[in-house]
């Protein structure tokens, strides 16, 4: 069953390049609505559990080191079928085969440095949500 809420992370190249204004107004005008939003730097053990799941793939190191590299932010987004349409709005993770238009096809420079994270399943955006925000930080 899909839920409302999904979690998303604009990641450092996006926030350095200075688009993380413009993506959040993506976000907003695709009638996704806040519900929390925090701006912070991962430390290298955040980055490292919250990308856990490649710790065996040969890319985990320079993943870490990317999202170590300077501040994100990161969002709980409201929105029904929320996943699924924020996937959309986001586009595909390579942003040379991106839609015209998606958040990637707009921001993104390549398949490493893509702008924007969102969660790929209900399951995984309670837990990536989780990972960043308490309820209280929730509104």
């Amino acid at each position: 069953m899909a839920t409302n809420r999904t979690f998303t992370m604009i990641k450092p190249d996006a926030v350095a390049n200075g688009h993380a204004g413009k993506i959040i107004d993506h976000i907003t005008q695709a009638g996704f609505k806040i519900e929390a939003l925090k701006y912070t730097r991962l430390s290298t053990e955040m980055a490292g559990n919250f990308y856990g799941i490649h710790r065996e793939r040969s890319f985990f190191g320079e993943l870490v080191s990317f999202m170590t590299s300077g501040p994100i932010y990161a969002a709980i987004l409201e929105k029904d079928n929320a996943v699924e349409d924020f996937r959309k709005l986001i586009g595909a993770t390579d942003p040379q085969k991106a839609e015209a238009g998606t958040i990637r096809n707009l921001y993104a420079k390549s398949i490493d440095a893509n702008a924007i994270h969102g969660s790929d399943s209900d399951e995984n955006a309670e837990i990536e949500g989780n990972f960043f925000f308490s309820q209280f930080e929730r509104f």
